[in-house]
């Protein structure tokens, strides 16, 4: 008998001491797809792969990548002690987890600070275009979907523009979002040597004819690559059988909504409440809740008022469910409506069992969409 294993594939970086010192060290973890919730959670369900203090994500990848492939086409051997008899397992990579820095180095895409900021689709301008009214509505729709082999001939192209003169990486980056980390620190090397040797005082001439400079970087472009080709550096998830990376890269919901729509919120709130003196309600009215009915530890509201601006994951997920039944006259309607769709787009992130898909993912685009016409509170 012959099954396939989907792997979910986790990378991070992590610090290598026990104490509060930073040691950043890159790790990689596997887990196996197809076992239960309640087990791929667990301690000794999750394979430890490789890490390196030393070693960039993209080097860890590729040797993973190499690994993976290699099972995949021979097979592992395993004894199957339930039906008495030898199998043959073949791997393969079902998904990418990580945080969204880490998954963007992993698409090759620049990270959400970039004019197009997604590393799914092309949504997003320059920064005159998104502020046009025009442009900031285009922003809440989704754009044509990022493709490997369009990111790798983006790749490829920036790799070809570093002889010339202008900074090619830059623009490249400016136009597509596309920032492949492994070739970026070799070409933005050559870049920067063009640079020198085509740089001229005022009123005279470049020091060197441009044919010159070209075969001078064409020479350290060369031995930058050790004679191999810009192919061999380039993210080696962008070619891996039966992963797409740009889509099987889902977003990670701990950053991008508890530490980023909801701390935003948070934050608005507090700032209204302290205007307004309503602190100390607040804080009476949170701490009197009734939270039986939740699966949430417990409210320690002195604690979250008084390091309000040092909450974690776990306060924010707990305050976005119970923030409309505290706040419902103390903060303007605005911000009120805002906490109702957060406290439902919250639980609806974290459902453990869909029985559903198609209506949960409608729910979902719901909640996504009210939540962004709700307008600004001002300060």
């Amino acid at each position: 008998m012959v099954y396939a294993v989907p792997l979910i594939i986790f990378m991070d970086d992590v610090s290598g001491n026990v104490s509060k010192q930073w040691n950043k060290h890159h790790v990689i973890y596997m887990s196996n797809a197809n076992l239960p919730r309640e087990m791929i959670e667990k301690e000794f369900c999750i394979r430890f792969v490789t890490s390196s203090p030393h070693a960039t994500p993209m080097e860890l990848m590729a040797a993973m990548n190499d690994s993976i492939n290699n099972a995949a086409e021979t097979g592992v051997d395993a004894w199957d002690c339930k039906h008495n008899e030898e199998i043959l397992l073949c791997p393969y990579s079902l998904f990418l987890g990580g945080d969204n820095p880490m998954q963007a180095e992993e698409c090759s895409h620049a990270g959400l600070n970039c004019n197009f900021f997604c590393r799914t689709c092309h949504v997003g301008g320059t920064k005159a275009e998104k502020q046009s009214l025009t442009g900031f509505t285009k922003i809440f729709e989704p754009g044509e979907l990022r493709t490997p082999e369009a990111t790798l001939e983006e790749i490829k192209k920036q790799a070809a523009g570093v002889f010339s003169t202008g900074d090619k990486l830059k623009e490249g980056v400016s136009k597509t979002g596309v920032r492949d980390t492994t070739t970026t620190a070799i070409l933005q090397c050559v870049v920067e040597l063009g640079k020198k040797l085509r740089k001229r005082t005022t009123g005279e001439a470049a020091h060197l004819p441009e044919d010159e400079v070209q075969k001078q970087l064409e020479t350290e472009l060369d031995q930058l690559l050790r004679g191999k080709g810009i192919e061999e550096y380039i993210n080696p998830l962008l070619g891996m059988p039966g992963l797409n990376v740009h889509l099987d890269t889902p977003t990670e919901v701990l950053h991008t909504v508890l530490l980023g729509v909801v701390k935003y919120y948070w934050s608005q709130t507090v700032l209204v409440l302290e205007k307004a003196k309503a602190m100390q309600t607040f804080q009476t009215r949170l701490q009197s809740l009734n939270t039986d009915g939740l699966d949430v530890p417990a409210l320690n509201a002195e604690y979250m008022c008084h390091y309000k601006g040092g909450l974690i994951g776990k306060h924010f997920k707990s305050i976005a469910q119970v923030m409309p039944f505290v706040v419902y006259d103390l903060v303007p309607t605005t911000l009120l409506d805002a906490w109702h769709v957060l406290g439902k787009l919250v639980v609806l992130l974290w459902h453990t069992t869909i029985q559903d898909t198609k209506e949960y993912i409608v729910r979902v685009a719901f909640g996504v969409s009210t939540l962004t016409l709700i307008p600004s509170t001002p300060g």
